[in-house]
């Protein structure tokens, strides 16, 4: 595992926008991964999504770019206790791959995995409505490979385990099956104002 002191930490701010027990991380953004960094160019990427839905469907970097572009910006939040303000993160909802796949009726659950074999577990609620991304710029600027580039899953209403870097698919299921870091002790959830860290908070 990779760790920066995103792990060590900093003191923790009395702000009312902060989630409790997180500290202002301002322009640092420290690097957190449980895998190597890959080397993946745009044109080897590739996005699929399948399990419950009606057209199961893969789509290469062109293909995903001519999705209608959306836009992140905000905050997000880190199990390990930094938050960072004011974030700009630019791709595709992921609404509109799921509209084209068109989820069943009875699927409530998805994994999300990595070209690494990275993995983690969501309730599907939290991944539409406008609430989850597949972003391939930050700033601006094409988001580098060290947070996740060439594209990642953004769910920044989450701790920031769910946004699976290098991100590769989506698997559709009517269960909740648990990724790397739930297997491993975090909470299935993750939502960082009701501090969701580890299981059973």
């Amino acid at each position: 595992m990779h760790i920066t002191r995103g792990f060590t930490g900093r003191p923790r701010g009395a702000d009312p926008g902060l989630p409790p027990g997180q500290y202002d991380a301002r322009d640092d953004w420290p690097v957190l991964s449980a895998e190597v960094t890959p080397d993946l160019a745009p044109a080897d990427w590739t996005f699929r999504v399948d399990g419950l839905v009606d057209e199961p469907r893969t789509w290469d970097w062109e293909e995903a770019h001519r999705l209608p572009p959306s836009a992140y910006e905000g905050a997000i939040h880190c199990v390990t206790s930094w938050s960072k303000f004011g974030v700009r993160f630019s791709g595709v909802s992921l609404d509109a791959f799921l509209d084209v796949v068109r989820p069943h009726g009875s699927a409530t659950h998805a994994v999300a995995y990595a070209h690494t074999g990275y993995t983690t577990s969501l309730p599907l609620a939290d991944l539409t409505g406008g609430r989850a991304w597949i972003a391939w710029e930050y700033d601006g600027q094409p988001l580098a490979p060290e947070h996740g580039g060439p594209a990642r899953l953004l769910v920044p209403h989450l701790y920031f385990w769910k946004s699976a870097k290098w991100i590769a698919g989506l698997r559709i299921l009517d269960h909740d099956e648990p990724g790397f870091w739930e297997q491993n002790g975090y909470h299935q959830r993750g939502n960082p104002w009701e501090e969701q860290r580890y299981a059973g908070d």
